[in-house]
């Protein structure tokens, strides 16, 4: 089959391994970091977008993304199929299924996950940082930029329920994907955690998901495939997403 890769650059080393390996001509396409801060009706936009871009000379198209705070909601297949695995967010994809993801969430709450593509493009400001939530309040400032800008009360009010973004967090979780190619990049996310003082694990990640999506092994429980003109849906079940035939 010839398919297309519509994928968040965070899973660029992944999906270049696994591409490598895929029986089936991938053309790769990696959008950049950030769309789910944006909002889901912006990230959207953006993903059809780069669907709409691509021509009908392929057999599907694939999503590197899971419903990522329903940024995939209203996606619409154009003159070919789309593919995208049933997952919450990306840690499914790292982990290898949504159920291990949710098995690890229940029993480890409060973790921030790094893996090497939060790393080492999940840090810069990227260009959608003028767009994000964050940036848009000024929360990515000092607390005295925020009083300048804002004034005293307020100020606090931002720094206290919104600045601090990792107030809920007390562990680093990085899952090696067996693509690093030494062990720099655990070390950071091990620094990382050491300098907030947060406990730190590593758990073995699965490139089992990433594979079977690149090499068309689409089990319905794994994927949807959303038939041309047909749109992606969110479903608060097991499923996770359902294909939606737009209404006349």
């Amino acid at each position: 089959m010839r398919l297309k890769l519509l994928s968040c650059e965070i899973f660029y080393r992944e999906f270049c391994a696994a591409v490598s390996r895929s029986p089936n001509v991938v053309d790769v396409e990696f959008l950049t970091k950030g769309l789910h801060d944006i909002g889901s009706d912006a990230m959207s936009e953006r993903l059809q977008a780069a669907v709409d871009r691509v021509g009908s000379g392929y057999d599907a198209v694939l999503m590197g993304y899971g419903l990522c705070n329903n940024g995939l909601v209203g996606l619409t297949a154009r003159q070919v199929r789309l593919v995208a695995p049933r997952a919450h967010d990306c840690v499914t994809l790292f982990l290898g299924s949504k159920e291990r993801y949710l098995d690890y969430f229940q029993s480890n709450p409060g973790v921030f996950y790094e893996t090497t593509g939060w790393i080492e493009r999940g840090e810069g400001n990227g260009e959608l940082s003028q767009l994000a939530l964050g940036k848009k309040l000024g929360i990515d400032q000092s607390f005295e930029e925020l009083v300048a800008r804002y004034g005293e009360d307020n100020a606090r009010y931002l720094w206290e329920e919104l600045g601090n973004l990792t107030k809920h967090y007390s562990q680093i979780t990085f899952i090696e994907m067996g693509i690093e190619p030494d062990s720099t990049f655990e070390g950071r996310a091990r620094e990382k955690a050491r300098a907030r003082g947060w406990k730190f694990e590593k758990v073995e990640g699965d490139l089992g998901l990433i594979q079977r999506l690149v090499d068309g092994i689409w089990d319905d429980r794994e994927f949807l495939i959303v038939p041309p003109g047909w749109k992606i849906a969110a479903h608060y079940n097991s499923g996770i997403i359902a294909a939606e035939r737009p209404t006349p």
